[in-house]
């Protein structure tokens, strides 16, 4: 008999926080994947499920198809292994009821690993910035890219993990390079008081040892495959994708420097299919809220406090490194933005669509002063403080990227409201009509509430 292989690739099209989470795990049991693939992103990560029996868990590392028995996560090569933070949530998950986690976990060879200087590092960078900061979920995975890059020869990869005394040597190397290289910042962070424990963790001198200990219960030899083994997998049944973090955070393309060091698109998904001969269907799904939502620092041109205030959020709160939780009315210029980064879907899921409201703000082009944007903005002919899309740079110009962030920031919403009436069910139909006309794209999956059975199709 032969087995249905297909892929679903899901990518949030806005800052994160989109609904990438409930949706990986609905696919799961829709279509009754047996992999889910994290291909971008690490442990900043934070995909929230909620199950029908009313379990719930802020998905980090693994996969969010991980409640369904025999659902299997593989960490590829293109995504950071954070292995304290994957222990702690083992056990975060074993509350749940769910004890093997890791019996169903792997993780490629090549998967570069966050140290506890590199978390400490990136935490004393943004409160260096003090005023001036960018944004961080103070885990370590920005500041373990940037590290690899600059010193690939001490880059930690999780093959690393097999091999303890080359583990040992080089996360003392990463410690003695990590705490030279950061001495301006030390000084600058000194007096915040968040950045004690961080700075004195950088001088332990038996840190390293510790972690090398504390990582073994990861059994890195039942953990660690090589990249051959994805390939194997891909040819047994449906594989989802789930993407981390958000298009507009993405490292090419997002509004630097609030941005994140991954690539948030669907191009790495798509390149481990390809890489490893995969012949099956290929869908790919943005993900939308209805609002407008962003976490932490950085451009929100549609933000509103009254619609934060009349949408309070259950899962995504002020403490921690990344701020505040903030809200905007459905910004279809950022959306436009994120579709055309992607070179477009196969198909858009928009949620949170039970917070819908009989009048409902949303945005499709700005108010913008003449001047603010470097040539970033495409402009109404009639109108030209009428910003009515942004313009795509080339893929990776930071510089660029970065005009088009100072260009955000002074830009308003031009005000648009949709009467979508008293009904429930016709609001969302009503809002889904219009965000299919404005977006060009369909809509194929609607989610109405946190669980699976909240999800439909309109396939």
């Amino acid at each position: 008999m032969s087995v249905c292989r297909e892929a679903h690739a899901v990518v949030d099209l806005g800052f994160g926080d989109a609904g990438k989470g409930t949706l990986t795990e609905w696919l799961v049991r829709r279509h009754g994947a047996r992999l889910v693939v994290r291909f971008n992103g690490g442990a900043q990560a934070g995909h929230n499920v909620i199950t029908e029996d009313g379990r719930h868990h802020t998905f980090s590392q693994f996969g969010a198809g991980s409640f369904v028995p025999g659902v299997w996560t593989h960490l590829a090569r293109t995504t950071v292994l954070h292995p304290l933070a994957m222990l702690v949530e083992a056990r975060y998950l074993a509350r749940q009821g769910v004890t093997d986690v890791l019996g169903r976990t792997t993780v490629s060879e090549g998967a570069r690993l966050i140290t506890p200087f590199h978390q400490a590092a990136g935490r004393i960078r943004e409160l260096a910035r003090g005023e001036g900061r960018h944004g961080t979920c103070g885990v370590g995975v920005g500041e373990t890219v940037r590290d690899a890059l600059a010193h690939p020869a001490g880059a930690l990869h999780a093959a690393d993990l097999l091999h303890p005394e080359r583990l040992l040597r080089k996360a003392r190397q990463a410690q003695e390079r990590l705490r030279a290289e950061l001495a301006e910042e030390r000084r600058a962070a000194s007096a915040h008081p968040q950045a004690e424990a961080e700075l004195l963790l950088m001088e332990d001198p038996g840190v390293s040892s510790r972690w090398v200990d504390a990582v073994a219960a990861l059994q890195p030899e039942q953990r660690v495959v090589e990249d051959a083994w994805l390939g194997t997998r891909l040819q047994e049944g449906t594989t989802v994708f789930e993407g981390a973090q958000g298009v507009l955070l993405d490292e090419n393309w997002g509004f630097h420097p609030h941005t994140t060091w991954s690539t948030c698109t669907f191009d790495n998904a798509l390149a481990l299919l390809r890489e490893h001969g995969f012949d099956g269907p290929v869908h790919r799904l943005g993900v939308l809220r209805a609002y407008t939502p962003r976490h932490g620092e950085g451009p929100l041109p549609t933000e509103n406090a009254a619609l934060a205030a009349a949408l309070p959020e259950p899962h995504n709160g002020a403490a921690g490194w990344q701020g505040r939780f903030r809200v905007g009315s459905f910004d279809a210029v950022l959306a436009r933005y994120a579709l055309a980064a992607c070179e477009g879907v196969d198909a858009l899921a928009v949620t949170h669509l039970d917070r819908l409201q009989a009048r409902w703000p949303v945005c499709t082009a700005y108010r913008a002063p003449l001047g603010c944007d470097g040539g970033s903005f495409i402009r109404d002919a009639s109108d030209s403080r009428r910003v009515t899309a942004l313009r795509l740079g080339s893929r990776g110009d930071l510089a660029y990227q970065e005009r088009l962030t100072r260009g955000l920031f002074p830009c308003e919403p031009w005000p648009e409201v949709l009467e979508l009436g008293e009904n429930a069910e016709a609001r969302a139909e009503r809002f889904v009509s219009w965000l299919e006309a404005t977006l060009e794209a369909p809509v194929k999956v609607t989610s109405h509430g946190p669980t699976s059975l909240d999800k439909h199709s309109k396939d």
